[in-house]
């Protein structure tokens, strides 16, 4: 019972744990093309539907939160209007060729430093100097975040860039290397957490 008294008046107790909802979410990553397809402006937007995670929210020094953050490499999946069979075969890329899942099933983020500035009532701006690993590398990895605090709900917002060589992913090429990916991709998020008791 003192324990629990206790340990209310350290730091630490002030702390608040968010687990982040993927149904909730959007999360996607854009491919841009090179090369032939660039003509017909052809640049997939790839749905990542699959995450689970959690923030460790500090209201009183935003500067001691922390995030971790895990994808499901698998779930990944081209959302263009094309025919079946052209997403079936991108897919394939990606899954087997590029991401290579079977062997790094998890995309992971993990954040413990971090500045943020208050931008209204409940609104923050956050820089996160996290390291995200990814097909087998970590690397550093800034990212910017627009947050809100809502009652029980914590909404993250942003995009930042990733650059496949980073990771030594190869850039997708297809047709005979008529059709190119750029390494750079650039990922967008939306998030939403809820508040545990």
């Amino acid at each position: 019972m003192h324990q629990a008294l206790d340990l209310k008046a350290t730091p630490e107790a002030a702390t608040v744990r968010y687990v982040i909802e993927a149904k909730e979410g959007k999360f996607t990553v854009q491919a841009f093309a090179t090369g032939l397809l660039s003509v017909f402006g052809h640049n997939p937007i790839i749905a990542i539907p699959d995450f689970e995670g959690e923030v460790l929210l500090n209201p009183e020094a935003l500067e001691q939160s922390s995030l971790r953050l895990v994808i499901h490499a698998e779930s990944l999946n081209d959302t263009d209007d094309i025919s079946e069979k052209d997403r079936a075969e991108i897919n394939r890329a990606m899954h087997q060729d590029v991401l290579e899942t079977d062997s790094f099933p998890d995309i992971v983020y993990e954040c413990s430093r971090l500045t943020a500035s208050k931008t209204g009532e409940g609104q923050y701006w956050l820089a996160l100097n996290g390291d995200l690993t990814l097909h087998g590398v970590t690397r550093a990895q800034p990212v910017s975040a627009r947050i809100s605090l809502n009652g029980d709900k914590l909404r993250a917002a942003g995009d930042f860039s990733v650059r496949q060589s980073d990771y030594e992913i190869k850039p997708v090429s297809a047709a005979g290397g008529t059709v190119k990916l750029k390494d750079e991709l650039k990922v967008s998020f939306d998030i939403t957490a809820r508040k545990q008791n």
